[in-house]
């Protein structure tokens, strides 16, 4: 039997198809890097020019959110809804928003004098608050509801002593204050489970680690870092820093890694099973850290100043990589990243709320795909071009007011006049006997188990 031969047309669609409407013709490429001699110098402007278009797209502030009649004290992330925040002011208001419109969706007069935390159960249906008042009281998250029973509390706990802070377990239904001392509370008693007491005057601050959920970690005003377990009767290790810590934040991706906002104008980054020395000091503030919140990442950390400034740093980076200002904004108590790694909240003294994008030239909405390649293309240059002075200079300068930028300038001078002396002493001493103490060292007074 013959074989037939059918003759057939085969055609490529590389070869024809345009890759945009205005492509005339197909261009041929070809990628031999002998027949490009000028595509290192090419891919140099590109990548200067991406880093300046950078810069230029940079406008970070999205809007403010109005309505509080005091200072700000507190924030809380709602655990399921995006769109929701919560705060609390220094006149016992506390409001919930919606981020989506900016508008105030509830107002509840909470407490007598100051609102001091706020905590959202897990399952994002109510949350807690404390206060001056020595109260803590469990709140409706239904924004919906305007009946009366939705401006009084679900239950009301009596306390022994004013609360400075409240933060909620990731899992179970139970909720740590600070005051006089670390309680940890069932909600269905009105007695704590466990008080913890390390001799400390006043527990600031206190936060259940997000992965061992059994873990805990505070700040006191006697300048120690506290570590508790709930399954311990006794603290577990304490750090004393040459200043006092106001806040701690644990990293959500490794459960030994917390962060603390110190009063000496740096963060401190330690590894909790070896905290004679921190991992990384954090140092561009000019005054004392107030807060300081990670993002759901990992990578990142976002801290409030007295100095009326926001930073983003990275986690194992001494300097920031963002610094976000505004004339009108006063002293940053609290910050907040979103839990879709997108924004930051900032709540100052002077009654605003700020909304920020975590990334300052990123371009909100949906992208196209040539929008996406070329995105990845300049990030790819910029990495890759990063170490060449003139892109380094562009991609690292910040314009910052004017006292920010005196105050740096006062800052480098004092630092290199103490390395001078350390230097002098040292040289003009015998051997040993004026040891080199690194930086990391000096900041770390005390160490007790």
């Amino acid at each position: 039997m013959s074989k037939l031969k059918v003759k057939m047309l085969s055609r490529n669609p590389d070869e024809y198809i345009r890759e945009t409407k205005r492509d005339i013709f197909k261009m041929p490429r070809n990628y031999d890097p002998n027949l490009h001699p000028l595509e290192l110098p090419r891919e140099y402007t590109r990548a200067l020019n991406a880093t300046k278009l950078e810069r230029v797209f940079a406008k970070p502030f999205l809007g403010s959110l109005d309505g509080h009649g005091d200072g700000i004290n507190c924030l809380a992330k709602h655990p399921k809804s995006l769109s929701t925040l919560m705060s609390g002011a220094c006149d016992g208001e506390i409001r919930l928003w919606n981020l989506a419109t900016r508008e105030c969706v509830r107002t509840i007069t909470a407490h007598d004098g100051f609102v001091r935390g706020i905590s959202a159960h897990p399952s994002g249906k109510y949350f807690f608050s404390c206060g001056d008042d020595q109260t803590i009281k469990q709140w409706s998250l239904d924004t919906e509801e305007t009946s009366a029973s939705n401006t009084e509390p679900m239950n009301t706990i009596l306390g022994k002593h004013g609360f400075y802070g409240i933060d909620h377990h990731q899992k179970k239904d139970l909720f740590v204050t600070c005051g006089e001392s670390v309680d940890v509370w069932d909600e269905t008693r009105s007695q704590p489970m466990r008080t913890f007491k390390w001799g400390v005057d006043s527990v600031t601050n206190a936060r259940f680690n997000p992965i061992e959920t059994y873990l805990l970690g505070a700040t006191a005003s006697d300048r120690s870092v506290l570590l508790y377990d709930m399954r311990g009767a006794t603290p577990l290790r304490k750090v004393v820093l040459s200043l006092r810590s106001n806040t701690i934040a644990w990293n959500p991706m490794e459960a030994f890694i917390f962060t603390v906002a110190n009063e000496d104008y740096n963060l401190y980054t330690f590894d909790m099973r070896r905290l004679n020395s921190p991992i990384c000091i954090h140092m561009d503030h000019t005054s004392a850290v107030l807060d300081v919140d990670y993002s759901p990442t990992g990578k990142e950390f976002v801290s409030g100043s007295y100095d009326k400034t926001i930073r983003i740093f990275p986690v194992d980076k001494g300097h920031s990589r963002e610094v976000y200002h505004t004339k009108r904004m006063q002293r940053v108590m609290n910050v907040k990243w979103s839990l879709d790694d997108k924004y930051i909240m900032s709540a100052s003294d002077e009654m605003n709320i700020r909304v920020w994008k975590a990334r300052a030239s990123e371009k909100l909405g949906i992208l196209k795909i040539r929008e996406k390649t070329a995105f990845n293309y300049g990030e790819k240059l910029k990495e890759k071009f990063s170490h060449h002075p003139q892109i380094k200079r562009i991609n690292r300068h910040r314009h910052v007011p004017k006292s920010i930028y005196a105050a740096q300038k006062e800052h480098r001078i004092i630092k290199d006049s103490k390395r001078r002396k350390e230097q002098n002493v040292r040289a003009h001493s015998k051997p040993g006997t004026v040891p080199f103490v690194s930086a990391k060292k000096k900041t770390i007074v005390e160490e007790k188990e």
